[in-house]
């Protein structure tokens, strides 16, 4: 039981941790990044979020009507993109993953989730049974 409110405490502080902010109020490698990255993109948002020691940058964007969202360190590397992508696009294995979490609901989105060049996961949105939005992220294996 104090594991469990011990970890609800640590999301609420990681949640609470998030802040949005302007391209202007970004440190310059950051903001070269974001510029870099985002060239024929609209912009919907940037938030900065400082998790364990580390602060990180995401911005939230769309290309082509699609969402593509960035994660940013604090040295203007891209850690990690996530990109709108259709379920029918990613493995089996990952498709019945998602299916199996949003059973009796229904998935919105799926983004395929890279770091470097590598596909590390897929992210899907979805509304339960009971109407919540919710969100799961499995590995390319279904894990």
């Amino acid at each position: 039981m104090k594991l469990l409110v011990l970890l609800a405490a640590a999301a609420v502080i990681a949640v609470a941790a998030e802040k949005r902010v302007e391209l202007k109020d970004l440190p310059p490698a950051v903001r070269k990044t974001v510029q870099d990255q985002t060239k024929g993109a609209d912009i919907k948002g940037i938030s900065v979020e400082t998790e364990h020691g580390k602060t990180s940058y995401e911005v939230e964007t769309m290309v082509n009507g699609k969402h593509r969202d960035l994660e940013i360190d604090a040295k203007g590397v891209v850690s990690e993109v996530e990109e709108e992508t259709a379920i029918a696009a990613i493995p089996d294995v990952a498709k019945a993953a998602i299916g199996k979490k949003a059973m009796g609901g229904r998935v919105i989105m799926v983004e395929t989730v890279t770091s470097g060049t590598t596909i590390v996961a897929y992210e899907a949105e979805y509304i339960d049974k009971n109407g919540r939005k919710r969100e799961v992220r499995v590995k390319p294996d279904g894990r």
